[in-house]
């Protein structure tokens, strides 16, 4: 079964978070689809997988580039999983809607929702409902002031 964690930026921006997070997912040998809300994000993305550390980069490609299936992480604005990824992620307000919970693709799915934001944090407040409705294995991921990620539900 998919298990699905909603991760709630408050202190950090994405760009912070996700590189840590798609560390993590290589780190187990697994591969990430990020399905973005917007082709700028996922522009904005791409730069920084490239460059977040000075001494290394995140391995990924974009549907851009094409040979989705080779890429370790690949950046989308579509439903696709090319790479056979064991994890989505999805940012910048890509919903986690009917069409993604309804295709069991995944090991994880990650929505990362920016608490700033407004349209944001409806969406993802909804998707909770949504999820825990259909009795999902959902948690919930909110930082301390210590920027630690707490489980808080």
């Amino acid at each position: 079964m998919t298990e699905i964690l909603f991760y709630h930026l408050q202190r950090q921006p994405l760009e912070r978070v996700l590189p840590l997070l798609l560390e993590k997912t290589l780190d187990k040998n697994w591969k990430a689809v990020i399905r973005c809300g917007s082709a700028e994000r996922l522009a904005a993305l791409d730069d920084t997988l490239w460059t977040w550390k000075e001494n290394s980069f995140l391995p990924h490609g974009t549907y851009l580039d094409g040979e989705g299936v080779l890429q370790p992480v690949y950046l989308t604005l579509e439903y696709e999983c090319p790479n056979a990824a064991e994890v989505l992620f999805l940012v910048d307000g890509a919903p986690l809607d009917d069409k993604t919970l309804e295709t069991p693709l995944y090991e994880r799915i990650v929505l990362i929702f920016d608490g700033n934001d407004d349209e944001q944090l409806k969406s993802a407040r909804a998707s909770w409902k949504d999820v825990t409705a259909l009795e999902l294995t959902a948690t919930y991921w909110q930082q301390d002031e210590k920027d630690r990620w707490l489980k808080k539900a």
